[in-house]
């Protein structure tokens, strides 16, 4: 997507088309919306955007799909995996054992989490499901949620403001930030695979 187009999607609808796109980054599909905030960055250092209402929108939008999905695993989550969870290999031990160990890292997975693609997604649904407290909840999303949209919106504005950067190109970032994190869990696993073997 061009700089034209987003310029012109935020003229004609504001900031909402930023709370918007991280809202359902974060409840839907995976995305790269580091790509998106890099991008406002750049756009707020070629003056199309305003600083202070593109970091509260695009806060707001992550904050609130966690939120969201929060509230979706709560609520549907746990009826679906006691209903469903026994025809798919996930029987009541195995999600109790499943269950203690993300509330064990819970808190860690809810604010570093927005760093790794698709934890972010699934980390609040495991939350609802889990019956994580709100209150830690909603501390910790929000706290995760702040050091997430914030750096790299202003590393996008600061790089943007010391080299040339043509928007056009931002989006491919998403996607070598994506695969970096692919060849590093696949040589994690080669590492991981190589120890037990030597034991």
């Amino acid at each position: 997507m061009s700089i034209d187009v987003i310029t012109e999607y935020i003229n004609s609808y504001g900031y909402i088309i930023l709370f918007i796109c991280l809202f359902f980054g974060i409840v839907g599909i995976p995305a790269p919306e580091e790509s998106l905030l890099f991008l406002t960055g750049i756009l707020i250092s070629h003056h199309h955007l305003a600083m202070g209402s593109a970091l509260v929108y695009s806060e707001l939008g992550a904050f609130i799909g966690m939120l969201t999905a929060y509230y979706f695993g709560k609520y549907l989550g746990k009826p679906f995996i006691d209903r469903f969870g026994r025809h798919i290999g996930l029987t009541k031990e195995k999600w109790s054992v499943i269950e203690n160990r993300y509330k064990a890292n819970a808190r860690k997975a809810i604010t570093f989490g927005f760093y790794l693609p698709g934890v972010r997604q699934i980390s609040p649904y495991f939350a609802g499901i889990a019956h994580f407290p709100f209150r830690q909840f909603f501390l910790f999303s929000l706290i995760g949620s702040v050091i997430w949209t914030i750096p790299i919106i202003l590393a996008g504005y600061y790089t943007a403001r010391v080299i040339y950067i043509n928007p056009k190109y931002v989006p491919y970032l998403g996607v070598f930030l994506f695969v970096l994190y692919l060849v590093h869990l696949l040589w994690k696993k080669i590492i991981y695979k190589n120890k037990r073997k030597q034991k």
